[in-house]
């Protein structure tokens, strides 16, 4: 089972379990997902599309589950640029990172299933040990704009933990870094996706701060044969997956003119609160453990990226 299945990187999960072979239950309330997402796998005989909110209880047998349910793009948190946008919502996304997760994990130790969490980089907050190790607690503001994600997911772990110990759920945790590829949603209000539409449209591309802050950015289906390794090994976790390649936010801004659009012009504007200054996974855990390590690069991934949002924005992608 994949909660949260619609979503960007639910449906590419999905589809990586449906090609090999797996039956696949999907359940998602799409909040954030989309039909339009797993629309291509309608027709498989080993996959099941199931509206449902993780938030109430949900009954079933499976042997495992993808715990990928959560709000965790800005824009339903965080009160953008002084307005109040249409999906703000941090009450829910604290709903979703606690009873989503309980009740999840409910079910997996009701029918004895094994147990994957999908957690956040976003648990070392604005992190004062770089790279950051799985070893590292976090340097991360309770109260702030980000704190119902953060935070949820920071309690989501230590609530698989406690499965663990007292039930002996058998439990994976991930933690992931920046991810982008196809399928991310048009308005996401994260980085990659917000420059690559930006270019698209030729409209600037809007660096907050002073373009300073680093991220690592891994394509999506690197991420998804970190999650399927760590969900079939027989390592707890956690694990960092994310791609240790470092760049400054104005770095990424000139390499998506570099694919995208050269033609493309650069806005600075006031940084947002809380926004992290360095942010790299130590992945030498995943890499020895797991045997992983991403493969794209982020030009390839940006390459790879541009072509699926200029279809759905009716634009041309040129090829600089």
């Amino acid at each position: 089972m994949v909660t949260g299945g619609a979503g960007f990187v639910g449906s590419h999960l999905c589809e990586f379990l449906v090609g090999r072979g797996d039956d696949v239950l999907c359940l998602d309330n799409f909040f954030t997902g989309s039909k339009e997402n797993i629309m291509h796998l309608m027709d498989c005989p080993n996959f099941e599309l199931i509206r449902h909110d993780v938030v109430q209880e949900y009954l079933t047998e499976v042997d495992e589950i993808y715990h990928l349910a959560c709000p965790a793009s800005p824009i339903h948190y965080k009160n953008v640029g002084g307005f109040v946008l249409y999906r703000y919502n941090p009450i829910k996304t604290c709903k979703t990172a606690f009873w989503g997760t309980f009740n999840m994990l409910g079910l997996a130790k009701r029918v004895k299933a094994k147990f994957l969490l999908a957690s956040t980089s976003e648990i070392y907050g604005d992190p004062l040990e770089h790279p950051q190790k799985e070893t590292y607690w976090g340097n991360v503001n309770p109260i702030g704009e980000r704190s119902c994600y953060d935070e949820g997911k920071r309690f989501g772990e230590t609530l698989a933990m406690d499965y663990h110990r007292m039930h002996g759920v058998e439990i994976r945790i991930i933690r992931i870094f920046n991810t982008y590829g196809p399928r991310m949603a048009l308005d996401d209000g994260r980085v990659v996706s917000n420059f690559v539409s930006q270019a698209l449209r030729n409209q600037p591309l809007t660096v907050y701060g002073d373009g300073s802050q680093t991220r690592s950015f891994q394509y999506v289906s690197d991420l998804i044969r970190g999650m399927v390794a760590a969900m079939d090994s027989d390592h707890m976790g956690p694990f960092n997956i994310g791609n240790p390649s470092e760049f400054t936010m104005l770095e990424l801004a000139e390499h998506v003119k570099e694919v995208v659009n050269p033609e493309a012009v650069i806005e600075f504007q006031e940084n947002t609160a809380d926004d992290p200054s360095r942010r790299k996974p130590d992945i030498e855990k995943a890499k020895s453990l797991l045997g992983w390590e991403p493969r794209i690069s982020l030009k390839e991934g940006l390459h790879l990226m541009k072509h699926d949002f200029a279809e759905r924005l009716g634009t041309e992608a040129s090829e600089p």
